[in-house]
């Protein structure tokens, strides 16, 4: 039998270092939404986008893939909701208390973000959460009325062909946002691929998250780190 050795020891204390930010049922569900809305995106730019439309053809066949990827999007999600872990965390994005507000004020002026603490989510992420929300139940309502034309008189297909259009320009925008500012910060990628980050990844970027894991909360009589005791931790075990 062999003995466990020093780089052994090394390679189980990082492991236990890490902490769980997402369980695989959240990645699934991230994972799924995100293929579902690529999709949505690149067949209406194969359907509006002349040379693509030219070059790809099969202009019926790029109708049918955005419109049931389309309605298909907010199924992840639904499904998820079974998930007490996905529960938890959209109630961390519907909550928007004063250390969001600091840290928004920190993003404006252009500052130093990670000097302010966060929550598992910090507040530029809640609002494009919010955001891409609501954009998406608009989205689903208004292409249901335009795969249905016949349901509708032509001032309200007018006005949701209006509405749909130049909001799925913006959502196409601000999804490459997205990904751009993802690309930029390995530890937030290796949290959602893996499931765990690093302690110091979530001291620097989502301190008051990593301080509640351990068993720990911050005084909210005190914007300080003045640390008091909280209930369980929850961090990744073997």
């Amino acid at each position: 039998m062999r003995r466990p050795s020093d780089t052994d020891a090394e390679a189980g204390r990082t492991r236990r270092a890490r902490l769980l930010r997402f369980t695989p049922a959240e990645r699934w569900i991230h994972q799924s939404t995100a293929v579902l809305a690529a999709v949505c995106i690149a067949t209406a730019a194969c359907l509006y986008v002349g040379p693509l439309a030219e070059l790809v053809g099969r202009r019926r066949l790029m109708v049918i893939l955005h419109e049931w990827s389309g309605i298909a999007l907010p199924l992840p999600v639904l499904l998820g909701l079974a998930s007490r872990a996905l529960r938890s965390d959209l109630s961390r994005l519907s909550r928007f208390e004063d250390h969001d507000r600091r840290w928004l004020k920190a993003a404006v002026r252009r500052r130093g973000t990670s000097d302010v603490p966060s929550g598992k989510f910090n507040a530029g992420q809640k609002i494009y959460a919010s955001w891409t929300a609501g954009a998406g139940v608009v989205m689903v309502g208004t292409g249901i009325m335009l795969w249905f034309p016949q349901l509708w008189p032509l001032t309200l297909r007018m006005g949701a062909t209006f509405v749909h259009d130049w909001l799925a320009l913006a959502i196409a925008v601000i999804v490459g946002a997205h990904i751009w500012k993802a690309s930029g910060d390995p530890g937030a990628r290796e949290g959602m691929w893996s499931g765990t980050v690093s302690r110091a990844w979530a001291d620097r970027e989502h301190r008051l998250w990593r301080q509640e894991l351990e068993g720990r909360r911050p005084d909210p009589g005190r914007p300080s780190d003045k640390l008091v005791k909280a209930p369980s931790a929850r961090v990744e075990r073997e």
